[in-house]
């Protein structure tokens, strides 16, 4: 998915949040504050597990935030402190505007009927129950009328390409179908906010690229704020507006895709995008020479008969254009104003390393 820019205000933020597991974590958590101890160090003194250390950051409304690293990483752990799931050792988390850590039971308890939902790998979709009913089963939790739960039921297995299933049963629909019934039930009470902890990894490849199509499609259309885990670089970039890739439950690097894989933090992260293609994440705006600088340059050269493409553009289509002619390709802005050139020297340098 390319970098966009998301409108709208911030519906979530986590400011140094800490996750220490363990009978003595508050002794921990002092020793990691007055003597800066490492992850290891807090096991071997206090055999308490750091699960998620100092993480910060930022959603706003609309964007799919992806998360992601390897296994033990502290991804799930992450997002189960959104909705108070986990509660954490240190740190502020808000959602909506909301302090979570202030809500009391019942306060609690509505926050995550209706405003947060969440999708997991494993659906846990309730086996004596339709597809119709699982999907109303948080509406009838709220003590909405059959009637009402029935139409909105019915809307949301519609948004998932279920019409025809609702008297089904969990278990005669295939894998992906039931992560749809997953999906529609978290949709069901409309929230404004979407946890998906690797909702389809589960999945076969086919089944769970067109998942990953249907969510994106959803999501635009209803304009959802989503924190989405993974541990697959390739889905992540694909889908996600930004991402956070963590390490030993840190956070390592947030940015777009095209961040990510042309400026990586560390060899961490290096060592994550190194076989991923740059072709649909590199765009014109990054590689191009200014046009006052190419100018200057090579001022013989005529742009007159040069193509003109959006600096949006990604190498993919560059090179496309690149084929065509033997001009320089200048880019423009969104007001269509000339601000860049790329010739064929720099579009190899962009294909090679990501930057001119």
């Amino acid at each position: 998915m390319a970098d966009e820019q998301v409108d709208g205000d911030t519906v979530i933020e986590l400011e140094s949040v800490w996750k220490i597991f363990g009978e003595r974590a508050g002794e921990a958590m002092h020793a990691v504050e007055t003597e800066g101890l490492t992850k290891p160090e807090v096991l071997e003194k206090f055999g308490c597990v750091v699960g998620i250390a100092d993480c910060s950051f930022t959603v706003p409304r609309g964007e799919i935030f992806c998360v992601m690293g390897l296994s033990g990483s502290g991804k799930s752990t992450m997002v189960r402190h959104l909705n108070r799931l986990i509660e954490p050792t240190a740190g502020r988390i808000s959602v909506l505007g909301r302090d979570m850590l202030s809500l009391g039971g019942e306060a609690l308890r509505t926050m995550r009927a209706m405003h947060i939902g969440m999708v997991f790998q494993h659906m846990a979709l309730l086996p004596h129950r339709t597809v119709r009913d699982n999907v109303g089963f948080p509406l009838q939790v709220r003590g909405e009328p059959k009637s009402k739960r029935w139409e909105v039921s019915q809307r949301c297995l519609s948004m998932v390409n279920l019409d025809g299933y609702e008297d089904r049963f969990p278990r005669e629909l295939s894998g992906g179908m039931q992560q749809r019934v997953g999906l529609a039930r978290a949709l069901a009470s409309d929230p404004e906010v979407l946890l998906m902890d690797e909702p389809f990894s589960a999945l076969d490849p086919l089944i769970r690229r067109q998942l990953q199509d249907q969510f994106m499609a959803l999501s635009s259309e209803l304009k959802k704020t989503t924190v989405f885990i993974t541990h697959d670089l390739d889905e992540a970039i694909r889908i996600g507006n930004r991402i956070a890739i963590m390490k030993d439950g840190r956070i390592v690097q947030i940015g777009t895709p095209e961040d990510i894989v042309t400026q990586p933090a560390d060899d961490y992260v290096k060592d994550f995008v190194e076989g991923i293609s740059k072709l649909k994440l590199v765009f014109a705006h990054s590689i191009m020479v200014s046009l006052d600088d190419f100018k200057a340059s090579k001022p013989s050269i005529d742009l007159s008969a040069s193509p003109k493409v959006p600096h949006g553009t990604d190498l993919d289509h560059l090179i496309d254009v690149a084929t065509t002619t033997d001009h320089p390709i200048v880019i423009q802005s969104d007001e269509g104003t000339d601000i860049g050139v790329i010739d064929k020297a720099t579009l190899l340098k962009g294909i090679q390393g990501g930057k001119a």
